[in-house]
């Protein structure tokens, strides 16, 4: 049950009803992880194809980025569920990556450009190898 407070709706505990700032930042947060895995999982696969000097030892950092991705997902997934956000959909376009989420109850959309994706992607990694 919401109780209608001017323009903000205020549910029962207290939680804002509408999408607040922070609460995009986790879910673009998530989605850019997300990319992050699927990249070290390929640069991870074609490791061992090139003609490396150390492949294991590149291996083994990056699969230790992996980790650091996985306890930041697990930690963003929680603070999910204190929030009320839920991922609904995921949907790769031509231009970029559309997400379908819920927030408290209301439907949003959040759609990130490939390069932008990319360019991030990049950042996240090189601040985990920073440690």
């Amino acid at each position: 049950m919401a109780i209608r407070y001017a323009d903000v709706q205020v549910r029962e505990h207290g939680a804002p009803a509408y999408l607040t700032d922070e609460d995009t930042a986790l879910v673009q947060r998530y989605i850019l992880l997300g990319i992050v895995m699927l990249i070290l999982d390929h640069d991870i696969g074609v490791m061992g194809t090139g003609s490396i000097k150390l492949p294991r030892l590149y291996e083994s950092l990056l699969r230790g980025i992996q980790d650091r991705v996985l306890l930041e997902q697990a930690s963003l997934r929680l603070q999910f569920r204190k929030t009320g956000i839920k991922l609904m959909e995921e949907r790769r376009l031509k231009d970029g990556l559309e997400t379908v989420y819920i927030c408290r109850g209301t439907h949003h959309r959040c759609f990130l450009l490939w390069t932008y994706l990319k360019a991030e992607s990049e950042q996240v990694i090189k601040q985990f190898f920073k440690g």
